[in-house]
């Protein structure tokens, strides 16, 4: 069974060459591949991805030009070739050390989709604010689909590539995690969530995503349900 690692990345020069390290050293006994989709960076990113690229044989493709993490992954999922995949944020809020608990339900056969929450067990709680938007946009989603999720925009996730691969995905911004997990919920996909680590950042420390980018959640989680298939 192959691994493929899609990270999204814009402007992430601090931190990119410690999350491919990290990623490649991940004790799993499976073939992995690295796709790193970067979202038009202009910061030194796109220079470190091409010495990378060399070093470590990984997959670098470029969105044209900055679109979002939705853009981003998109084109990741177009270049993965892997049996099950897995999403890695850029930023290291996400640790690659937390893939063998990830990965458990769908290598044991228990499902399709994995996400990894940060409300389960958390050994660092998040901010204030995120507990209480992620608390919103929790309860429309449970709401609108009858699931009983507790994180669903979370930044790490794992699919057998047949479940994600098909999907319909339109979103180029963050809301491509809500869309993700719309579309699943819809075609009746069970999503099983597993405690994971978490480490925050800050604005000053580069997070880029803003409160504007919930009200854009909310919005592709409603036209989801709508627009039924």
């Amino acid at each position: 069974m192959k691994l493929s690692v899609i990270i999204p990345v814009y402007n992430e020069q601090s931190t990119i060459e410690e999350v491919i390290h990290r990623v490649l050293a991940v004790p799993l006994e499976m073939e992995r591949e690295i796709i790193v989709a970067d979202d038009g960076s202009c910061d030194g990113t796109a220079e470190i991805l091409k010495a990378c690229e060399a070093k470590h044989g990984i997959t670098v493709c470029r969105v044209p030009s900055q679109q979002g993490k939705g853009a981003a992954v998109r084109l990741g999922l177009q270049h993965a070739q892997g049996d099950v995949i897995v999403i890695q944020d850029a930023d290291l809020e996400y640790l690659p050390e937390d893939y063998p608990r990830l990965l458990e339900p769908i290598l044991s056969g228990r499902s399709d989709v994995v996400y990894g929450s940060r409300f389960l067990q958390p050994l660092s709680p998040p901010r204030l604010t995120t507990v209480l938007a992620n608390r919103v946009i929790v309860a429309v989603t449970n709401l609108l689909y009858g699931s009983r999720l507790t994180d669903v925009d979370t930044g790490h996730r794992a699919f057998r590539a047949a479940a994600i691969k098909p999907l319909p995905l339109e979103a180029n911004g963050f809301d491509i995690e809500a869309e993700m997990t719309a579309k699943l919920l819809l075609r009746r996909c069970p999503i099983v969530e597993v405690p994971i680590s978490y480490c925050p950042r800050n604005v000053r420390q580069g997070k880029k995503i803003r409160w504007w980018d919930g009200l854009t959640i909310l919005y592709r989680l409603l036209t989801c349900r709508v627009n039924l298939p």
